[in-house]
């Protein structure tokens, strides 16, 4: 017996009230429908003092929390590993844990077991809302409490950037290249990091429709601009712009096509882009940080209005995704 369609009108109607209820509480959106990001809280983070840093034993070093699934954390671990910070800087991975909205610690840190807890102990105002990429510095005595340094990642990569260490490490900030790197960052950070949420999280067509252009315009721009001045964005040197850049496209075929919407174009129309991409990826210790199944299982798995059925897709690895184009 077929559902009268009177029955099946009321249920789509109820299912886009609660649809956007739920949506109200993921990713805010203006009267347009637009998704509008929650900024970041603590964007004031100084370097501490690189000899200080350098000469305490690795239980007092500053603790940089990330998150394996969020790209703004990834951005910051790329960081971590190419400039080598073990020496200056130790690295906690969260989890994930839907059912209770927090980022779990396993095991606990200081005795804290979510990130929530780290943001307590190291002083954070009660309004800062636990995320990550977070930067603390632990360290304690009688005159020094441990605090939240910054959880802005735009902000972090350029501190991580001028972060001591040990031995030699790279510069992905030269002064040379500064202005191209802020203009990059500039088109990168809203339209492309920021425009692929535009278009998960749209309240309706023309919203998707809107951030779906801006979003491959910008490609288009990246595409041209590797194709006539590679092989990195700022020519021949590796800078904060592509590494701003690549935790967003090494996610399309595993989280933004099939989840987010973005199919606007494939990406095999950007051939230059691709190549960038397999060049970065195949940097050392770059692979180390990328999991595809850990993408999907933490996006199809958490973001319920988006996949209601908490089903997860099978798919390639990561090196499959970027090695067989």
């Amino acid at each position: 017996m077929s559902i009268p369609p009177a029955i099946v009108s009321s249920a789509r109607m109820g299912w886009k009230w609660q649809w956007n209820q739920l949506m109200n509480g993921l990713a805010p959106a203006d009267k347009s429908g637009r998704f509008c990001r929650k900024p970041s809280q603590a964007k004031n983070a100084v370097l501490p003092n690189a000899t200080d840093l350098l000469n305490r034993s690795p239980d007092k070093f500053p603790l940089l929390v990330i998150g394996r699934s969020c790209p703004w954390a990834h951005r910051t671990w790329l960081m971590y590993e190419l400039r080598d910070l073990r020496s200056s800087l130790n690295l906690l991975i969260a989890q994930p844990e839907p059912q209770e909205g927090l980022w779990k610690i396993y095991p606990s840190w200081k005795g804290c077991e979510s990130l929530l807890e780290i943001y307590k102990f190291c002083n954070s105002p009660p309004t800062h809302r636990a995320t990550v990429p977070a930067l603390f510095d632990p360290k304690q005595t009688s005159k020094i409490k441990p605090k939240l340094l910054g959880n802005e990642s735009a902000q972090l990569v350029e501190i991580l950037n001028e972060w001591p260490a040990q031995k030699q490490v790279p510069n992905f900030y030269p002064k040379e290249l500064k202005k191209d790197i802020d203009n990059w960052q500039e088109l990168i950070q809203e339209s492309i990091n920021n425009g692929v949420y535009k278009c998960g999280f749209s309240r309706n067509q023309s919203a998707y429709n809107q951030a779906s252009t801006e979003l491959f315009h910008s490609l288009n721009v990246v595409e041209k601009s590797l194709s006539l001045k590679g092989p990195w964005l700022c020519g021949e040197k590796l800078t904060l712009a592509d590494i701003r850049l690549f935790p967003t496209i090494i996610r399309w075929e595993s989280v933004y096509s099939p989840l987010f919407g973005c199919t606007q174009e494939s990406l095999s129309s950007f051939p230059a882009l691709l190549n960038w991409r397999k060049k970065f990826f195949n940097i050392p210790k770059v692979s180390e940080t990328c999991n595809a199944t850990n993408w999907r299982n933490d996006y199809f798995g958490a973001l319920f209005p988006l996949n209601p059925s908490n089903i997860i897709p099978k798919g390639p690895n990561v090196n499959e995704i970027v090695n067989n184009y």
